[in-house]
């Protein structure tokens, strides 16, 4: 639901029909502009795709104090709830611009509320040997709903009747009925709620009950002792959003915040969540844009399906500075062909067929360095590496830094290209060697190791555990 929510706001703003009826004046600059790099510079019309991100921020804040109180299975049934409203009120017969924007905060919430829930829910569910795999699902099926919201973009885009926005909007309507339908149908696969929350709410017989079906074994003793020390440990936090700024979680902080603004500044979301506008600016036809959104949109799904097999065998560190070198490369290659096609100015060349083929190739390939790598990665390794007593509130912050910066990047993204032109895709380049140089410095592996047990990395990193001491792990639990 919200990678369909994300590949459709990208491609509904590519459709005449569309763009006539909620934003005419876009439609006729459209028109008249000559220079290509500028021809959707409209902070107007950004404002409708980046308003997801904004109130997805401001969802993800406000479901961590319910996501702590009343568990993570609850957050996500909300989350769904919100999915509901936000399409019925985009399929509002008599549809305005003022709703479309209701609509837009109501899906973002949805977001915000899943992505601070889920993560979490999958990480604490599953054995540490394939954690790693079983979180990357959940970006699995965000990129096959962006590809699927490709799909339909295309599909509907060649539609002539002049609705093609809508009918698009009334597909996306059936995803959340289906959810609900079998959270109805399944209850006994769709009602578990992780046990260490269980454990935190004090139902102990639940949880222990939960624990031994989801390891399919009754030798669960030790790990159902390991997540009750956990448990009263953090019941001695308070107010876990004042300890997060403590000495000792400094470490899981900083990548909770830096992970997320170098995910943007690699232009992921630029060409992942916004790659129909982006084919469309630099030449090709609104029905190809789509196409070939619909095409990164595959490869972006089987990218990440080879991070998931390959994630707990190689390790967080080693995809992460992996991906980086073919994003880089592609992000070169990409600034290349662009300057060649529309140099300075904007206006286009006459260039053999081969500059397609280069262009969408690059695009392509840059797509699946993210999606093996810094997309599924900035994800898991936030919501594996902070301790229970401030996990929720930490996965808020990580949520809400990356829809943040996803909101600046996005908002200002065809300003910003209209300015810096080819020049754009060579500033993402320089960034990622920046980030590559701080993931290799400072990230620890988190491979195999138990998320009870986590702040062992820290403690024995060379620079880290002058901040994670073992007298500060302790502190907590011997208190109690």
């Amino acid at each position: 639901m919200a990678g369909y929510v994300l590949g459709m706001a990208g491609g509904v703003t590519l459709m005449d029909s569309f763009l006539k009826e909620f934003y005419p004046e876009v439609y006729q600059n459209h028109n008249i502009i000559n220079d290509q790099y500028c021809k959707f510079d409209s902070p107007i019309l950004t404002w409708f795709i980046s308003s997801l991100y904004l109130a997805a921020m401001i969802g993800s804040l406000l479901a961590s104090t319910f996501t702590r109180l009343y568990g993570r299975l609850e957050t996500r049934f909300f989350g769904n709830l919100f999915f509901h409203f936000g399409i019925m009120v985009w399929c509002f017969p008599q549809q305005q611009s003022s709703m479309l924007m209701v609509g837009c905060v109501l899906l973002g919430f949805g977001i915000g509320w899943t992505f601070q829930s889920v993560p979490i829910y999958i990480s604490e569910f599953a054995p540490y040997k394939y954690r790693g795999a079983l979180n990357m699902l959940f970006q699995l099926t965000i990129t096959i709903g962006i590809f699927v919201a490709n799909v339909f973009n295309y599909i509907f885009s060649r539609m002539e009747s002049g609705e093609e926005w809508f009918v698009n909007l009334l597909y996306y309507a059936t995803f959340p009925a289906v959810m609900t339908t079998l959270s109805l149908m399944f209850p006994l696969i769709f009602r578990l709620d992780t046990p260490i929350s269980l454990i935190v709410r004090g139902f102990n017989k639940r949880a222990k009950i939960t624990l031994i079906r989801i390891r399919g074994t009754t030798d669960v003793k030790e790990e159902f002792e390991d997540l009750l020390v956990t448990s009263e440990s953090s019941k001695v936090v308070k107010h876990p959003w004042v300890s997060l700024l403590k000495r000792q979680y400094r470490p899981q902080l900083t990548f909770a915040i830096v992970i997320p603004f170098f995910q943007q500044l690699t232009g992921m979301n630029v060409i992942v969540y916004n790659a129909p506008v982006l084919f469309k600016t630099i030449g090709f036809e609104a029905n190809a844009s789509l196409l070939f959104a619909m095409i990164t949109g595959c490869c972006n799904v089987i990218a990440t399906l080879v991070s998931i097999f390959t994630v707990d065998k190689f390790g967080r560190r080693s995809l992460f500075l992996k991906g980086v070198i073919q994003m880089f490369i592609c992000q070169i290659v990409i600034a290349i062909a662009i300057a060649c096609k529309f140099g300075f100015d904007g206006n286009p060349r006459m260039l053999p067929k081969w500059y397609v083929i280069v262009v969408v190739c690059g695009i392509c390939v840059y797509v699946t360095g993210i999606a093996w790598s810094w997309g599924p990665l900035g994800c898991l390794v936030p919501s594996e590496i902070f301790p229970l007593e401030v996990r929720s509130s930490a996965q808020s912050i990580t949520v809400s830094m990356n829809m943040i910066f996803t909101f600046v990047v996005i908002q200002n993204f065809t300003n910003i290209f209209c300015h810096m032109k080819f020049g754009l895709f060579i500033f993402f380049a320089c960034f990622i060697i920046v980030m590559s140089t701080f993931i290799d410095s400072l990230l620890p592996e988190t491979k195999e190791v138990p998320i009870e047990k986590m702040h062992v990395v820290w403690q024995s990193h060379p620079y880290w555990k002058k901040f994670v001491k073992q007298t500060d792990v302790t502190t907590i639990r011997n208190e109690y």
